[in-house]
């Protein structure tokens, strides 16, 4: 639906219509970065594309979930063995992804998760 302003232009409504920057959230707190979101955010943040989780157990002995992918990076927590991991994206030998949709967010070296099929 749109609504005409003063001189004949319409304005756009509803939940994608430009009306400023989306609120910052915490970067761990939601799996949500400008160029990927979990599918669940959909509606709620707009980004250019959206990843459907694949879960993938972690193996035995952990792994810390890193803020950012790198063996130096501050760990947020630490992953147990055979805890789920919903891997978003995996880009070199690091998996992005959350440990729910309400996070923590992190990335995970992808050694450590069940191999993807």
């Amino acid at each position: 639906m749109a609504d005409t302003d003063p001189i004949g232009e319409t304005t756009p409504q509803g939940p994608f219509a430009l009306s400023g920057p989306t609120p910052r959230t915490p970067s761990q707190a939601l799996p949500l970065r400008g160029d990927l979101a979990h599918i669940g955010l959909a509606g709620r943040y707009f980004v250019p594309h959206y990843a459907v989780p694949q879960p993938r157990a972690v193996l035995p002995g952990g792994a810390p979930l890193k803020v950012a992918p790198n063996e130096h990076a501050e760990a947020l927590c630490d992953l147990l063995a055979g805890q789920s991991f919903e891997v978003l994206e995996v880009s070199g030998d690091w998996a992005w992804g959350c440990l729910s949709l309400a996070g923590p967010t992190g990335y995970v070296r992808s050694e450590r998760l069940e191999p993807l099929p």
